[in-house]
């Protein structure tokens, strides 16, 4: 006797489970000019590669004589699958079912999703669109059965947080997310939302109007012009098929977890490459800002800068690049905003991106030109300087290779985040550097002798242009304060060198295996 009955019913629940929301369902999809999350996950992955778990999982409806009728299927999809042939694991809300809000079996694969990724020790994906929680519960009815976790049961978020700890984490937002998946979208490594259908909600207008009164649309509330500024994303996207590519960019630098060092290719980038254009590139007249991001253009591998949150702290620039096909972490200024000094907004995104190229073992390389912390009544209010007290913190407990190029200013408390401990430092012949910035420190110790000159303004410019004359980098590189004072067109050698060095040691980096092939979950 063959399981010919049992077998057909194995894939008619598959195929039922793959319906999903139904041929209405999906077409609100189309409508939305968004695409259904198996598509996304197909147009994400390599082709063919993705192996779905819980297939046929879903709630079943029978007749009286007990033959399956009906399937509602889990509202949250989950495999493993390969990005540039290295596996990942990949999960996220169906929209055409429930608006997303999860049901029973649901939910379950969206916990799931995470203990995978522990298990294996892989990248975790996550897309998000939906409502999280509905007041009708998981099953879409009240009072059936008992209400609650046992209260002994696992704590779900648990997972969660060891994933942030162990494991990359890429999310996206695709159409309207609130609530939890709003909560889970923030909590990964790299962010990315489609800009033109995306909206991030704590609670939506319907919710936000009934509580406080306001009367807003979700693009009001949570759009990309707010969260794109406000660092809650990372990047945006014009659609999704770029965003697609931005979740891979980011996971090639990555190591597949903090046992693993990033992986390294073969780079056709001549490593003692030097860029004329890099001689000229910081004006002379000081008071002129420059294109920072065409230095790191000229100095790292050429199109491998991949800039992170690039609307928010924007007088910080964050990015991951190579080095001779060597993932790193590179930190800069961008003296076209605020003079490139360091806000609240600028501190907190400095100091996450550093814990992240701790984390998973990148090197990092800092370009200097820090003018100091933003000052101002919006400054002081903003708690910047409680903020760069915690980046310093951070950046101070980093256990990476670090090297720092003396670009231009070098000022204050805020430029000690761009010197890990025992960096090798670099500079630049354009490099100033003080306890405060000229103007900030002439107008304080020369505050009197300024006020009673006959033209205060041209003795003010006097003792400016006297000040920043003796700021010559000559002396520290003749009393060894830097290792090597740097004609700008030797940067990359000098780096590429540097790393050639430094990368041997990030091998003792690495956390000593589990006693466990995985953790317990």
């Amino acid at each position: 006797m063959s399981w010919d009955a049992e077998v057909k019913e194995i894939h008619e629940r598959r195929a039922l489970a793959k319906a999903m929301g139904g041929e209405a369902g999906i077409e609100r999809q189309r409508h939305k000019g968004v695409s259904t999350i198996r598509e996304r996950i197909d147009g994400l992955l390599d082709e063919h590669s993705f192996r779905e778990h819980g297939e046929g999982a879903g709630e079943p409806e029978y007749d009286d004589e007990g033959n399956l009728v009906s399937l509602t299927a889990p509202n949250y999809v989950v495999g493993v699958g390969k990005i540039n042939g290295r596996p990942v694991v990949v999960g996220g809300e169906d929209f055409s079912l429930r608006g997303g809000s999860p049901n029973p079996s649901g939910l379950r694969k969206s916990i799931y999703v995470e203990d995978i990724s522990l298990k294996f020790k892989l990248p975790l994906i996550r897309f998000h669109e939906g409502g999280g929680g509905s007041v009708a519960g998981p099953s879409g009815k009240r009072n059936r059965g008992p209400s609650g976790d046992p209260v002994l049961s696992r704590p779900r978020f648990i997972s969660l947080a060891q994933t942030m700890s162990t494991v990359p984490v890429v999310t996206c937002g695709i159409g309207p997310v609130a609530g939890l998946p709003a909560a889970r979208l923030c909590a990964a490594h790299f962010s990315v939302m489609v800009e033109p259908t995306t909206q991030v909600l704590i609670g939506g207008p319907a919710i936000v109007e009934r509580a406080l009164g306001e009367k807003l649309t979700k693009q009001e509330l949570g759009g990309p012009q707010i969260h794109l500024r406000n660092g809650v994303v990372n990047n945006g996207a014009k659609d999704e098929a770029q965003a697609f590519e931005l979740m891979g960019q980011f996971l090639s630098y990555m190591p597949q977890n903090i046992w693993e060092l990033p992986p390294e290719i073969v780079s056709d980038d001549d490593p003692g490459r030097t860029e004329e254009a890099l001689l000229n590139i910081v004006p002379r007249d000081r008071r002129k800002p420059f294109d920072m991001r065409k230095a790191l253009r000229l100095i790292l591998d050429r199109d491998s800068v991949f800039e992170m949150s690039p609307l928010y702290g924007r007088g910080q620039i964050t990015a991951l690049a190579r080095l001779d096909g060597h993932p790193v972490g590179v930190l800069a200024n961008d003296g076209k905003f605020y003079a490139g000094s360091m806000d609240a907004d600028g501190a907190q995104k400095v100091r996450r991106f550093v814990e992240m190229c701790d984390q998973f073992h990148l090197p990092i390389v800092s370009f200097v030109d820090e003018p100091g912390f933003m000052i101002g009544s919006a400054s002081e209010k903003s708690g910047t300087i409680r903020y760069g007290a915690e980046v310093i913190v951070a950046v101070m407990r980093t256990r990476v290779p670090w090297v720092s190029v003396m670009v231009r200013k070098s000022y204050g408390v805020a430029a000690v985040a761009h010197f890990g401990p025992y960096a090798t430092v670099f500079s630049w012949p354009s490099v100033e550097q003080g306890p405060l910035p000229i103007e900030g420190g002439v107008a304080v110790a020369f505050g009197r002798e300024i006020a009673a000159a006959e033209d205060p303004d041209t003795k003010r410019r006097e003792l400016e242009e006297r000040l920043a004359a003796g700021q010559s980098p000559f002396p520290r590189a003749e009393s060894f304060s830097v290792q090597e004072l740097l004609d700008p067109r030797e940067t990359r050698p000098a780096l590429c060198e540097w790393l050639s060095l430094a990368k041997p040691s990030l091998k003792l980096l690495l956390p000593p295996p589990q006693a466990r092939p995985w953790p317990i979950l």
